[in-house]
């Protein structure tokens, strides 16, 4: 493709902007706040491929369905994933036409379920830790744990959220479409939740495993399958710091591969929070550049994409 393509990963937390605003028409107020920015991307002279996660999301369904378990049958964790890549990528979807069509831009859109190959023996099994659903306080998870089973993390200092297995990604299954119709001059929303996770049998056939992937993670590897020029994880903050919280913190404005690595090394970065989207872009950049190419990771707020990509903020994560 004659133009750079950007893979831009939205959280799923990104969407529900407090426990109070969670609703769906608040949900898809978000959507629009965050699809002006991406289409600023798209005026710059970038191909998109749109990805996005579902934590919150994917709890709900589970939770509405256990409410509801002595009507009708329960919604396997794969389905549920499914299920949150229609829904959310509806509002994306809905939201981009609507914001391009404002600006006189003339670009379809699609929305594309895409699964995520997984390896059935991953230790993820044994250990979920992936947090989905909405914050409770510690008594009411606690007392969930009791009744249904669940397992429990306090996340990031915020409450005690349900956990789930959260294997690694191995591949993109669709990653093939997803190349055609960016050929064809389609924005595209693919890889929700970390894509819908499945694994191989012997005789190469596909079955669904009940696993939430991390999107970030899935999105830098569907990034360097697609051969992308740049990675895109929007964040609550506009730069990566050190030291965050503390008379010491620093803002970053560019790193190195071997620099971030030896932050990594250090802890400098939340493990619930800037670690995962660090591993991801490494992961990326690290990947790119065994393919012989040039690419970067940008970590910045969704308001500042624009003057990131003028090297006006954000923090830029380069071979």
């Amino acid at each position: 493709m004659s133009t750079p393509l950007a893979v831009v990963a939205v959280g799923g937390n990104a969407l529900i902007l407090d426990e109070r605003r969670n609703s769906i028409p608040d949900q898809y107020a978000a959507v629009m706040e965050s699809v002006k920015h991406i289409t600023d991307m798209v005026e710059a002279g970038w191909n998109i491929v749109l990805t996005h996660g579902n934590g919150p999301q994917v709890g709900f369904i589970l939770r509405r369905s256990e409410l509801a378990s002595g009507e009708i049958s329960p919604v396997p964790l794969d389905y549920a994933v499914g299920d949150t890549q229609g829904a959310i990528g509806y509002m994306f979807q809905k939201a981009l036409h609507n914001e391009l069509a404002r600006r006189g831009i003339h670009k379809p859109v699609a929305t594309l379920v895409t699964q995520t190959r997984v390896s059935l023996h991953d230790d993820a099994f044994t250990n979920p830790s992936k947090p989905i659903g909405a914050f409770l306080d510690e008594a009411t998870a606690r007392e969930r744990q009791q009744q249904l089973g669940w397992t429990l993390m306090e996340d990031a200092g915020r409450g005690w959220r349900r956990t789930v297995p959260s294997p690694a990604p191995l591949e993109i299954l669709e990653s093939a479409t997803i190349a055609q119709l960016l050929q064809q001059g389609y924005i595209v929303i693919a890889c929700g939740g970390g894509g819908i996770p499945v694994v191989r049998d012997e005789q190469q056939q596909l079955t669904g495993v009940e696993a939430v992937i991390d999107k970030d993670l899935a999105s830098a590897l569907l990034a360097s399958q697609l051969g992308a020029d740049l990675l895109v994880i929007p964040t609550g903050v506009e730069k990566v710091a050190i030291h965050f919280g503390t008379p010491q913190q620093q803002w970053l404005d560019t790193l190195s591969v071997a620099q971030a690595q030896k932050l990594l090394q250090e802890g400098q970065f939340g493990v619930g929070s800037m670690q995962p989207k660090v591993e991801a872009i490494l992961d990326f950049v690290n990947a790119s550049r065994q393919q012989g190419k040039n690419a970067h990771g940008l970590i910045t707020s969704p308001q500042a994409i624009k003057a990131a990509l003028a090297h006006q903020s954000g923090t830029w994560i380069t071979p």
